[in-house]
């Protein structure tokens, strides 16, 4: 009975080692590349004035007349 000294990690070989440096160096190129865009800015709400009444949705006939020729 013979019994073998295997380790459980195989050696790495010179190639692997060049593979696993060409991939990180890339990497990091990458990362050093790439835009940094900072967090938009929270949105807060403004009160409408209420006299406003000409801006926003208005259901006019037109409009109407396109409702109907879209319905299914």
């Amino acid at each position: 009975m013979s019994q073998s000294t295997q380790s459980p990690m195989p050696h790495p070989t010179r190639r692997r080692v060049f593979a696993g440096a060409g991939t990180v160096g890339a990497l990091a190129t990458v990362a050093a590349v790439l835009p940094v865009t900072p967090a938009p800015p929270q949105a807060t709400a403004q009160p409408r004035p209420a006299t406003d009444t000409t801006s926003g949705y208005q259901l006019t006939e037109h409009v109407r007349r396109y409702y109907q020729t879209a319905k299914v």
